[in-house]
């Protein structure tokens, strides 16, 4: 049937389909998996504040991250790649949503909710500097993970992530300081900056982040698709290993989850209006953001 044309759908048994009720009882409920782990990161957060001092010593957040990427990167077949860098459409297209729509919707965003200028909305300086610092820095982890659970292409999410996280690099300084400190005073915002002349963030800086939090998983991917392949055959890792290893990306998401939400657990309950708050536009930016990339692709 899938050689010949027909409708598409869930009921279509080809494998160009999907259908959401073959799919595992762990994938179909991980939006629940998520909010579980987030309550039970703040439960403990509240319960047991103490607990950040261990996290970040041991640097948990940290090793989560890692973990959750080295299978989405392990199962790229990295002899593909050039063929995505060849695609430029799609870098193309990558570039303009991440470097272009993507920070002037965040700055415009923080300026609605956090600028003073909209009536009933007061100015709160330190969470517009927070959105717009979010606002500049593009996703690693999330995409791979993402796209992992999707089922889209290992090598394009990878090829993807290495090219904007490149531009990262070199533009991250520059973007804060025009959305942060250049404009806000060319809008009549100056008290939102007042008194930062500069921000210390350097291109050694984003890219020694970069390295740690891609660089050693994708190393430790190409390492093992290397010598899996070498050592056991090409069906054999992908039949065997890639499978074997496949649940870490969502064990190590939810830990992480975990981990993450504890370090703020005390401050999330302290102040929910204001988690609330930041959430709003938060929301509204990756919902928009998806509806952009939908469209575009």
């Amino acid at each position: 049937m899938s050689g010949a044309a027909h409708e598409h759908g869930p009921n279509c048994d080809c494998e160009s389909c999907g259908d959401p009720r073959s799919m595992d009882f762990l994938d179909k409920y991980l939006t629940v998996w998520i909010f579980g782990a987030m309550g039970i990161g703040i439960s403990l957060g509240y319960v047991a504040p103490s607990v950040t001092g261990p996290i970040q010593d041991l640097h948990l957040v940290e090793i989560g991250l890692v973990l959750m990427m080295y299978p989405p990167l392990a199962k790229v077949n990295y002899g593909q790649l050039p063929a995505v860098f060849k695609n430029v459409k799609v870098l193309g297209l990558s570039l303009v949503q991440n470097w272009l729509i993507g920070p002037t919707l965040m700055f415009g965003l923080a300026v609605i909710f956090f600028s003073g200028l909209v009536p009933g909305l007061p100015a709160r300086p330190e969470f517009f500097l927070g959105l717009v610092f979010i606002g500049m820095a593009r996703c690693i982890a999330m995409v791979l993970v993402w796209n992992e659970f999707a089922e889209g292409s290992n090598e394009y999410a990878a090829g993807l992530v290495a090219f904007n996280s490149v531009f990262q690099i070199v533009t991250y300084g520059v973007y804060i300081w025009f959305f942060a400190l250049f404009l806000p005073p060319i809008l009549g915002m100056e008290s939102l900056v007042a008194g930062i002349s500069a921000f210390n963030i350097t291109p050694i800086q984003v890219f020694e982040a970069i390295a740690i939090f891609l660089g050693i998983p994708f190393a430790a991917g190409i390492l093992s698709r290397f010598v899996g392949t070498r050592a056991k055959g090409v069906e054999w890792y992908e039949e065997t290993f890639e499978p074997t290893i496949s649940p870490l990306t969502l064990l190590a998401l939810l830990f992480t989850v975990i981990v993450m939400f504890a370090m703020q657990g005390e401050r999330i309950v302290a102040q929910p209006s204001d988690v609330l708050l930041i959430a709003v536009p938060l929301t509204i930016y990756f919902v928009v953001m998806f509806f952009v990339s939908f469209g575009m692709g």
